[in-house]
């Protein structure tokens, strides 16, 4: 039996590489290339989409940290997702939404975009540790089925620090782990991703 789903910009060594129901595109392989024909679980390159992109680039500069200039990454996993179904992942509020005229999620449940349908869940309901606003497009034969909608608040926090005061913070997680995809998470990005297809 080969793999289920192919997914796109995956972490090295993280939960879709050594598990055989996925092709896995980690960053040794150029996920703009995917040629088809499984449905696709998407997680293009955030950083320079999420609000700390354009203060990064004021205070660095350079073409490579130009907010959206991810070198046609998130458009190819869209694309990916339309043409074989499945789901892309994002982080709330990133403005590759709006960039690619996706609709903004409304809480809870299922909003109509476009060729899909889009929403924001949170990966704490999945047992993240951190609250992990997500949103999701995803598109597919039917409508999607329900998700866990509710948030579940994460003892822990991604990120710098809460200027509003000691009382606002939480531990902060590491870097993997922050980006790292719960498996209860993955799992259901799975069955979406199959769903879409049937």
């Amino acid at each position: 039996m080969g793999p289920l789903v192919a997914a796109l910009y995956v972490e090295e060594n993280g939960c879709y590489t050594d598990d055989i129901r996925f092709d896995a595109w980690t960053i040794t392989r150029d996920a703009r290339k995917y040629p088809g024909t499984l449905p696709v679980i998407a997680h293009p390159p955030c950083q320079l989409w999420i609000a700390l992109a354009a203060v990064n680039y004021v205070r660095w500069g350079g073409e490579h940290n130009r907010p959206g200039n991810d070198g046609g990454k998130f458009k190819a996993a869209l694309e990916a997702v339309n043409k074989w179904n499945g789901v892309l992942e994002h982080p709330a509020k990133t403005r590759a939404w709006a960039e690619y005229g996706l609709v903004r999620p409304e809480w809870p449940g299922w909003k109509q975009s476009g060729l899909g349908w889009v929403c924001e869940v949170w990966q704490s309901a999945y047992g993240h540790r951190a609250n992990k606003a997500t949103w999701l497009y995803y598109r597919g034969k039917r409508r999607p089925f329900e998700l866990r909608w509710y948030k579940n608040i994460g003892a822990y926090q991604i990120g710098c620090y809460d200027y509003r005061g000691p009382m606002r913070n939480k531990p902060t997680l590491s870097k993997r782990e922050a980006n790292a995809t719960p498996i209860a998470f993955r799992e259901e990005l799975l069955k979406l991703a199959l769903y879409s297809v049937k």
